[in-house]
């Protein structure tokens, strides 16, 4: 019995070192094939967060600070956009709370910026001493595009009223343009002015909706079938227009004459607009189809035109069809740099890293991108040197230093 315990105490010692040695074997060939996995792994410096990686970067409060020499998110696609980019220069959110934000508009002498939340029915005002936002203008009646003319005066195109107005320095407003040959217009979108004192604005139908402005009276082209109240929640004068118009782009003359210069078949469904910083050109986006179009709508696109000393417009091209890498990088708000560059805001709807801003050289060639985590609906360069580009994206608002400055007020 004795040798018996004895073999039986033998056969669990050699039990627990065969045990071990396999253990010390697995364990030996998992080291082993871990250092050839290392060595097998390509080895490269680590992506920075941006807003294509995983996760991706995080834009706001507490997010830690982008420590890079040139922003991730701000990518050259041609050496011609080097010049553009300011080293040191980070992305910043300044602001998120909006439904959808639209029409930057830069105020040269009160140092601050406006833009529209269309679907609030306000215009809010970020302050560059402090950057505070606060509500600047409650109802806005429902206004989208904004700009400052040469004499500082705030320009707003409002979808609820189908007018453009002019905000006077004596706090007073100016309906600047509300009609053609006696027809009411459809919703002001965008408007840029002229050294010549005119004003040049597009007309689309995007206000012809609940969300962004009011769809038709009874019968309308939104409000065929009547079904849609378009008084509900509105003043008395609200609800009872119909749209008349087909989709165009106009000039008011500093004597009040509103003039048709771009129509319905040369750019359909127009929305940002902006001039070459010698206005010799003028560039026209086109977007999707709107409420009440009967035809197929624009193809989110952008078209030139000459401008003729007389202001006609002429010699008209596609500057760009926005197709990039496959994607449609659909633009709806472009300014122009001093050196004639456009810059464009981007919806690329759910192609992640594609909706931001793309730069184009004036021979239409892409040579910049920024990525944003948001659609952007327009933007505008600001700031006391106006060297800085500000962004109107989806709920929020951004920013970026550039090495370059805007061509023109607002």
């Amino acid at each position: 019995m004795a040798r018996d315990a004895s073999d039986r105490e033998s056969g669990r010692l050699m039990s627990r070192r065969t045990a071990i040695t396999a253990l010390g074997i697995s364990a030996g060939a998992l080291a082993v094939g871990a250092r050839t996995a290392m060595a097998q792994a390509p080895q490269g410096p680590a992506a920075p967060p941006s807003t294509v990686t995983t996760p991706p970067r995080d834009f706001g409060p507490t997010g830690p600070p982008n420590v890079y020499f040139v922003d991730p998110d701000v990518i050259t696609v041609d050496p011609e956009f080097n010049g553009l980019r300011q080293a040191n220069a980070p992305i910043q959110r300044l602001w998120t709370g909006a439904l959808w934000s639209e029409g930057p508009a830069w105020s040269s002498q009160g140092r601050y910026l406006v833009w529209s939340d269309i679907p609030n029915n306000r215009q809010l005002r970020w302050l560059e001493d402090n950057g505070q936002v606060s509500v600047f203008r409650a109802p806005s009646n429902n206004s989208n595009g904004n700009t400052f003319d040469f004499q500082g005066r705030q320009l707003s195109c409002e979808h609820l009223t189908r007018r453009v107005v002019r905000y006077e320095n004596d706090g007073s407003v100016t309906i600047v343009a509300d009609a053609y040959q006696g027809k009411r217009l459809n919703s002001p979108n965008d408007v840029v002015p002229h050294p010549d004192g005119s004003y040049w604005f597009t007309d689309p139908p995007y206000g012809g909706q609940f969300y962004e402005g009011a769809p038709d009276a009874r019968g309308g082209p939104s409000n065929l079938a009547g079904k849609r109240n378009p008084r509900l929640g509105q003043p008395p004068e609200i609800g009872r227009m119909v749209r008349e118009l087909p989709t165009g782009v106009y000039r008011v003359d500093p004597s009040g004459r509103v003039d048709l210069v771009v129509t319905e078949d040369q750019v359909p469904d127009p929305n940002g607009l902006v001039f070459s910083p010698d206005h010799k050109k003028l560039y026209v986006i086109s977007t999707g189809r709107g409420p009440g179009d009967t035809g197929p709508g624009g193809k989110g696109d952008m078209h030139v035109f000459d401008v003729g000393s007389d202001n006609k417009l002429s010699n008209q091209k596609l500057f760009s069809d926005f197709m990039i890498d496959g994607i449609k990088c659909g633009p709806d708000g472009a300014r122009c740099d001093v050196e004639g560059n456009l810059w464009c805001s981007s919806n690329a709807g759910r192609a992640v890293g594609y909706s931001g801003v793309t730069v184009w050289n004036p021979a239409g060639k892409l040579i910049g991108r920024i990525r944003l985590p948001e659609v952007c609906g327009n933007i505008c360069f600001g700031g006391p040197k106006r060297n800085r580009l500000f962004m109107a994206a989806s709920q929020s608002l951004y920013a970026v230093y550039v090495s370059t400055q805007g061509a023109a007020p607002g």
